[in-house]
């Protein structure tokens, strides 16, 4: 059986990736460990996951800019002073939530680009890829959407740059398409933008996925058969026929 990137399923993806559980908690603290005080990785990581699990929590019921630290130590059961071991601020906090998820998009949906993968087959693990990530770290994802916006002007930048970067990597894969003779496309920022505002549907509109019985896969297939006929090509892998959303 192929795996990851050519084989595009969820389990491919999770056996290429973990982003959940103690190992992804192990890769936030190394990600960030030089900004704590706290060093001992075995306590670190139980109190990171307390901190932004209930962090995610207090957003979305109170809205991070109303949310306090003292919220944060009472929910965590963490003292305030424990918390200033782990984050300075709450902007530093914002910080690290986009950190965490720049860095694994960098990663996972970036470095497709060197797994000598053709134009289509690079297509089709991005569109699926982030389906993917935003379904296993929808809450990050959400939060960086949501929240990073409402934040001072450093934040916003970091939000818009966190969009705008998965954007080169669509641009990059178009590119790599059309120079190949593979995809016709006049403008690839413009329809690099309008994929991503499909994908952010995904998490911020879930809602309205439940309610009419679409799947993650349905709608990253429907999504990438739509592209490919935008771009004017086709795709040459043993995949699904295309998807008709009703």
């Amino acid at each position: 059986m192929k795996n990851w990137p050519l084989n595009t399923s969820m389990d491919a993806f999770r056996q290429a990736w973990i982003l959940e559980g103690e190992q992804f908690w192990h890769s936030v603290f190394e990600m960030h460990k030089d900004k704590m005080q706290i060093k001992n990785p075995k306590v670190a990581i139980v109190n990171l996951e307390k901190i932004f699990t209930a962090t995610f929590k207090l957003a979305n019921a109170k809205g991070f800019q109303a949310m306090s630290l003292r919220d944060l130590s009472r929910e965590t059961g963490i003292s305030m002073g424990g918390l200033y071991a782990y984050i300075g601020s709450k902007n530093d906090l914002a910080s690290v939530i986009e950190g965490v998820l720049r860095n694994y998009i960098d990663q996972v949906i970036g470095g497709l680009a060197g797994e000598n993968l053709d134009p289509v087959d690079r297509l089709k693990a991005i569109i699926f890829g982030e389906i993917y990530m935003m379904q296993i770290l929808n809450p990050w994802y959400y939060f960086c959407f949501m929240e990073l916006k409402g934040l001072d002007r450093a934040q916003q930048e970091q939000a818009m740059e966190l969009e705008l970067r998965f954007e080169r990597i669509l641009v990059d894969a178009f590119k790599a398409g059309i120079e190949r003779g593979d995809f016709n496309c006049a403008r690839p920022e413009i329809q690099a933008a309008m994929v991503t505002a499909q994908l952010q549907q995904w998490h911020l509109k879930h809602w309205k996925f439940r309610l009419r019985e679409v799947g993650m896969d349905e709608y990253a297939q429907y999504i990438y058969d739509n592209l490919l006929l935008g771009l004017g090509a086709s795709d040459k892998s043993d995949s699904a026929p295309m998807v008709k959303l009703a």
